[in-house]
């Protein structure tokens, strides 16, 4: 992507709890934009619930249909906010569409932030484990440089409430169209 427009789309990659959904949903009601989030497009698509999904067909097969979808949401002719799954980052091509389709947000959580957040939810297939916070720190430490690969712009998540976050977003997002344009 050699320059960033007002038109651009936005996704949001990091960890699962980062705040990409809360934070997506602000910066689409702010831009006036659809608000996608790639997990409830395969949800919708499939008919069954992710933590299903990685039951029967296992992370790799849901990774083949995140690419799926990933593919098609990038390529819209309607701006939007996407925010990705944790680990849509970990296919080369999804990263290579992000990255050349729209401005891409890392949101940059803590492990032990991200543990706090997401420990109540049964909905997270990848910390159904003995120790999930082990695993969060392995994901971030596996994820992190591939997040950092495919943003144009990392935002510490965890310092800022999600409103204030959102402003931030804006406000950088306003400044690289301005320089691009």
């Amino acid at each position: 992507m050699t320059g960033v427009k007002e038109d651009t789309h936005i996704f949001l990659v990091g960890l699962m709890g980062s705040g990409k959904t809360t934070v997506g949903r602000q910066l689409a009601k702010r831009l006036e934009r659809p608000f996608l989030d790639s997990d409830h497009e395969i949800e919708a698509r499939t008919g069954v619930r992710v933590p299903t999904i990685f039951e029967i067909e296992g992370e790799a097969g849901f990774r083949r249909r995140e690419a799926q979808v990933i593919a098609e949401l990038t390529r819209q002719d309607t701006p939007v906010v996407l925010a990705t799954g944790g680990g849509a980052v970990l296919d080369a091509e999804n990263r290579r569409l992000l990255r050349e389709n729209g401005w891409v947000v890392y949101l940059n959580v803590p492990p032990s932030l991200l543990w706090e957040r997401t420990r109540h939810d049964r909905n997270r297939p990848l910390l159904q484990v003995e120790d999930p916070l082990a695993r969060l720190e392995a994901l971030y430490a596996a994820r992190n440089p591939l997040y950092r690969e495919s943003a144009h712009f990392v935002a510490e998540g965890g310092n800022f409430p999600p409103s204030a976050l959102c402003q931030l977003l804006l406000k950088e997002f306003a400044k690289t169209c301005v320089l691009s344009m």
